[in-house]
């Protein structure tokens, strides 16, 4: 469909299939959209089950917003911020994946620097998710939770345990969850 260069990703494909529906790929990993949906449904299915209401949500690493836009059907009344250093990334998510209608406040700009408040729930989908652990948790109100999205396939399995186990010396609670070729961390306070 369209093919992009980027600063950040480097090259951007957006891809239709009839199976997976749209979704963007960065150097051929899907990174919003398709099977990537499926992963975040199933993981904030989870967290809707659990006791937790979310009233406020954050994504450090927005990318095309697959997952604002899964929060915005859990959580409909939830307000939504999405953090992503990529433009080039949420032009793409706009034009494709529909970003502008998931009501969310986009931050064009370095998670590392984003200046965090308390949220209900705060997904970290970024390359660089172990750099925000202590940062996170300093800004989880009570009885909330942190996502940890970490690629757990071939030789990133191993690298994957590592960071979980790493979260589990600074958080009381951490439950591993493995939808697909994914781990999801969920850390509570």
């Amino acid at each position: 469909m369209e093919e992009r260069k980027s600063k950040y990703n480097g090259q951007l494909r957006v891809v239709k299939t009839l199976g997976m529906g749209t979704y963007i790929q960065a150097n051929g990993l899907t990174q919003s959209g398709g099977i990537v949906e499926k992963i975040w449904r199933q993981t904030l299915k989870k967290v809707h089950r659990s006791p937790i209401t979310v009233h406020r949500s954050l994504i450090l690493g927005l990318g095309g917003g697959t997952a604002a836009k899964l929060i915005r059907k859990f959580w409909p009344r939830a307000k939504i911020t999405g953090v992503e250093i990529d433009p080039v990334m949420i032009e793409l998510g706009i034009r494709y994946l529909g970003l502008d209608t998931s009501g969310i406040k986009i931050v064009i700009g370095d998670a590392r620097k984003f200046k965090i408040k308390k949220y209900d729930l705060v997904i970290v989908d970024t390359y660089l998710g172990d750099k925000f652990i202590d940062i996170t948790r300093l800004h989880l109100t009570k009885s909330k939770i942190i996502v940890f999205n970490r690629l757990c396939y071939g030789d990133k399995r191993p690298e994957a345990v590592k960071f979980g186990r790493k979260l589990e010396k600074i958080f009381p609670k951490v439950e591993w969850f493995y939808p697909e070729a994914n781990l999801m961390f969920f850390c509570y306070n």
